[in-house]
């Protein structure tokens, strides 16, 4: 296939989005415009822009891939990154908003009243980042390498330099914008090219699928570690997307806690429609192109199957708008996951020695944004391609093992403690943390192996169990403020009552 149609879809969704993003820096002129896009983004704008950011590379390329290789049991992970925004909806959405915080560390040290809470926090923050930005970064090197027989370099590098500069000119404004319009570029990029591959397909026959019976039957292969892995995911995605760090910090930008739980109405649907989309895509994949699976390629079926179904010319510009559609994934995430650490950091450079008082938090936000990029940009040429959707569900299992617990007992129970939390932040996170990486050193196969690479299940009781524990132990250090702070975590803005805490 010609790679030139590819390389004007690449670069027409490049300056789309740094377009986009100028105009948000037209508007963005304050602290809390670069922050938080100064409260003010509405329900269907931020909708958009939260869905933007959440159907990364893993959702847009992933999911087509692992349904390829695995089948209906895969269709769990659509159905955790979808349902955990009911969890959403119901635990943290209305409260964290009337936090008034910026970032998660910003709720943890309002809460708790401690300092050493939100360092460890921002530690946590910064480690789920890298977990995400690592695989877009390498993922977006393998597609412009596939597609476009480019250097695997040039896309790692490219949607580097673009993130960078979204975030670092405009913010929270500018990333607002560039993520509901790719939103919909990827909802586009997906849906036209289906349709006529499925048009292709009812002309061909209707050949049978060359897969065996369980690949269409979850749980087919119903043993107790594929069991248990399940479970798993379910545990990492229902759980994870509340304490995901670049979700979170979006719902600081809505006006009130009623307008975050409209947005969050919005986003279950906006997500829900799009996860239909990569199923057919992997179904269709093992029918006309099951060889990506022997060759580890099966994360590019969506890229591949249109020249495949399709000849000509229509089948090149098919593939280009997937091409565009994927790219764009790799933007919008790769946006979220900078700005949300950027944030974090560049409060931490802005409001500590040596910088306090030296450093504009603009400017800190800037310097915090070139360096926290750099670092996973570094690693994507030195570390072995890691495939999407497993780097994010260990990302997951992290968020769902320490910022979940957090942000629920931090939210509901008012006898949490700093020392609870720091024990459940560090132990969680070391159980969900360590543990892939264990496996990934050490090789260990069987049982042992299933419970380090899928750890949820037992780490998200270790990181409540901790924060639990250890506050019913330390009673006396609840902080004194709790019950005003829980007053204006739960009350309705429209109730007047003293919010100050």
């Amino acid at each position: 296939m010609s790679p030139t149609w590819g390389i004007v879809a690449v670069a027409l969704v490049s300056i789309a989005t740094l377009a986009i993003g100028a105009f948000g820096l037209r508007i963005s002129r304050t602290t809390s415009d670069f922050y938080v896009a100064s409260r003010s983004v509405s329900p269907a704008l931020n909708g958009s822009a939260i869905s933007g950011e959440y159907l990364s590379a893993a959702s847009y390329l992933g999911i087509a891939g692992l349904v390829l290789v695995n089948g209906a049991d895969m269709l769990w992970y659509s159905i955790g990154w979808t349902s955990g925004y009911l969890l959403l909806l119901v635990f943290v959405a209305a409260p964290l908003r009337r936090s008034g915080a910026y970032t998660i560390p910003d709720f943890a040290q309002v809460r708790l009243q401690s300092v050493a809470v939100r360092r460890v926090s921002t530690a946590l923050v910064v480690a789920v980042g890298w977990l995400y930005l690592l695989p877009q970064f390498q993922g977006a090197g393998l597609t412009l390498e596939a597609v476009l027989a480019a250097p695997r370099w040039v896309g790692t590098v490219l949607v580097a330099v673009i993130v960078t500069l979204n975030v670092v000119l405009g913010g929270m404004r500018s990333i607002t914008f560039v993520q509901a319009f790719q939103y919909w570029l990827k909802l586009t990029a997906l849906l036209i090219p289906l349709m006529f591959l499925l048009l292709a397909w009812s002309r061909d026959g209707r050949p049978a699928a060359q897969a065996p019976s369980d690949w269409w039957i979850p749980l087919g292969d119903a043993n107790p570690q594929t069991m248990y892995s399940t479970y798993a995911v379910i545990v990492a995605t229902f759980l994870g997307t509340m304490g995901l760090p670049h979700v979170v910090v979006r719902y600081y930008t809505n006006p009130d806690g009623h307008a975050a739980r409209r947005t969050t109405l919005i986003v279950l649907g906006l997500v829900s429609v799009f996860y239909l989309l990569p199923t057919f895509y992997g179904v269709l994949g093992r029918i006309y192109a099951s060889d990506l699976i022997d060759s580890g390629r099966a994360d590019t079926v969506a890229l591949e199957l249109p020249s495949r179904l399709i000849e000509g010319t229509a089948g090149e510009l098919l593939t280009a708008l997937v091409t565009a559609g994927a790219f764009a994934a790799f933007l919008s995430t790769s946006s979220g996951v900078t700005m949300a650490m950027a944030g974090v950091v560049g409060q931490g450079l802005s409001n500590h020695a040596p910088w306090r008082g030296r450093l504009s938090s603009i400017a800190a936000l800037r310097i915090a944004a070139a360096a926290c990029v750099a670092v996973p940009l570094l690693l994507a040429f030195v570390a072995e391609p890691i495939p999407v959707a497993s780097s994010v569900v260990f990302a997951f299992a992290l968020a769902a093992s320490t910022f979940c617990p957090l942000l629920v007992l931090g939210i509901w129970w008012r006898g949490l403690t700093s020392a609870g939390a720091i024990a459940g932040l560090i132990g969680g996170g070391v159980c969900a943390g360590a543990a892939p990486f264990v496996t990934l050193a050490l090789d260990v196969e069987g049982w042992w192996g299933t419970l380090m690479s899928q750890p949820a299940v037992w780490s998200v009781p270790v990181g409540f169990g901790l924060m639990v524990g250890v506050s019913l132990a330390t009673r006396a250090r609840v902080p004194a403020n709790v019950g005003r702070t829980m007053v204006r975590l739960h009350t309705p803005e429209r109730v007047q009552v003293d919010r100050r805490f």
